[in-house]
This record gives C-alpha cells, structure tokens and sequence, in this order.
C-alpha cells in the first residue's frame, strides 16, 4: 500500500459537482499545466510552484501538498452521492497528467474503492504519462482546441500535433470512454468551418460517440488580476445561445456523434 503515501500538489478541491464526467463528482485540481490557453479561468493552476493570489478577501495560498491516502479519504466521504448518481473523482488542473504518478496512484486508490474515474485533459503530454493513468480510467474527457497547428500555438503556446497523436492512441487502446470536448472561444475556434473540422476528427477515432461543446466564459478573468497578470482575451464575450446551436448543427453535418452543448 504504499502508493498511498505516493505526493502531489494540488491548489483547490471541488464537491458536489455536476459537471466534469458522469452523475454527482469530487473533482480534484492538480497544478501544473504545459499550456498557456488565453481563455484559461483557472491561471493559479498553470505553475506546479506554490503562489499566492491577493483577492479582495484577502491573500490566499494557491496550492498544497497532500498524500494519495489524504485525498482518497475525502474523496470517499462523499461516497452515498456517487452511489445513487453513477458519480464519482474527476482529476482537472491544469494538466493532471503533468503530475502522472499523483494522478495514477490516485486513480488506482478510487477504483480500488469501487468509485467511478474521469479525467479532465489536454492530452499535450508524453504518451507514457497518458498510459500510466489508462488501466484506472472510465472516462477520459479530452479537449482537442482546433485542428491547425499555427492557431493553437498562438493562442495556446503550443502547436497541437502532440494531442491529435495522442487522443488517436487513447481511442485504439479501447482501455477508457474517450469523450471529446471543444472549448468553443470567440475569435479562436467557433466559426462553423473550425467547428466542423474537429468534429470530422473526432469521428475519425474509433469508439468515441460523444463530443461536448463548452462555451468560452469570464468567470476566471479577476484571478488575472489577483495574480498580478494580465488577462489576453479582455474584449471577448461569450458565445450566444443561437451561435452555440448553429455549432452543434455544424457537429450533425458532419458526424453521427452525440453532440452537447456543455459538460
């Protein structure tokens, strides 16, 4: 049992949520992340280092370290929920995979409990990383951003031929439900050509039958502030409820994936 007592770094813990895979989750938020999307609403979670973020309520520490046993024990308080919801953990970040052996020892102490494992990735990590984590994994919600290289790079910092590699090598591994997600940003990815490209990717993967469509929000831009950073995207407004399902058309004239709008 050693693993157990396998560390890692995490900067929020949230429970009750709806959100972020199947029924009732804990999602827990490991920091650190290989990208540096302009949209982000979680910046404290880019850096592994420990920071501090100057809200109006007062300076706050964002992140800390903990054992796999620690997080495990209140992951498992909230088991009742899990039970009659078909919930259960969501590892996010970040990247949770930039954290692999936290993440995997993590994951194999929740199935080894009987609770239900996702994971919220961008899959911009090596593949040994992704592979670890695969054996203890239900679902695996993976964002694909855009299909062409020169775009995510400007806006994310980082070409994307690492993530369309990988999220085809998780779907032929046949070892977890591969959700795709799309974080649908103004100016960045919501025409309907962009839309409909990676949607034709996605039904290219074998066994994927969903894809989420997660509409761009402001809800993270004050912590640029707390931060002492400045936010890159401050004229963009989220997408429109009409645009969002001019989008999902898109996705059906396509494909034959389950589309949604949210996730």
């Amino acid at each position: 049992m050693e693993y157990l007592d396998t560390t890692g770094r995490i900067f929020d813990v949230q429970r009750y949520s709806i959100h972020d895979g199947p029924g009732i989750r804990t999602i827990v938020f490991l920091k650190g992340c290989v990208l540096r999307c302009q949209w982000c609403c979680n910046p404290e979670s880019q850096e592994y280092k420990i920071q501090t973020m100057k809200t109006p309520d007062g300076v706050k520490t964002m992140g800390r370290d903990v054992t796999v046993r620690e997080m495990i024990e209140l992951v498992e308080k909230d088991r009742p929920y899990y039970y009659r919801s078909g919930g259960g953990m969501t590892l996010s970040g970040g990247e949770c995979l930039c954290q692999p052996e936290f993440a995997r020892d993590l994951l194999r102490a929740a199935k080894e409990r009987g609770i239900n494992t996702a994971i919220e990735s961008m899959a911009c990590v090596p593949w040994k990383n992704i592979e670890m984590v695969l054996p203890y994994l239900d679902t695996y919600l993976m964002d694909i951003k855009h299909t062409n290289q020169e775009k995510h790079k400007q806006f994310t910092g980082k070409p994307n031929g690492l993530a369309l590699e990988n999220a085809r090598r998780v779907a032929l591994s046949g070892q977890t439900n591969l959700v795709i997600r799309v974080p649908v940003v103004p100016t960045f990815n919501d025409s309907v050509e962009e839309i409909k490209s990676i949607a034709s990717f996605a039904s290219t993967l074998p066994g994927v039958k969903k894809i989420h469509l997660l509409p761009y929000h402001r809800l993270g831009q004050d912590k640029y502030d707390w931060l002492g950073r400045e936010y890159k995207l401050p004229e963009i407004l989220p997408p429109e409820p009409e645009h969002m399902e001019l989008l999902k058309k898109a996705v059906h004239s396509v494909c034959d994936l389950d589309c949604q709008i949210g996730g």
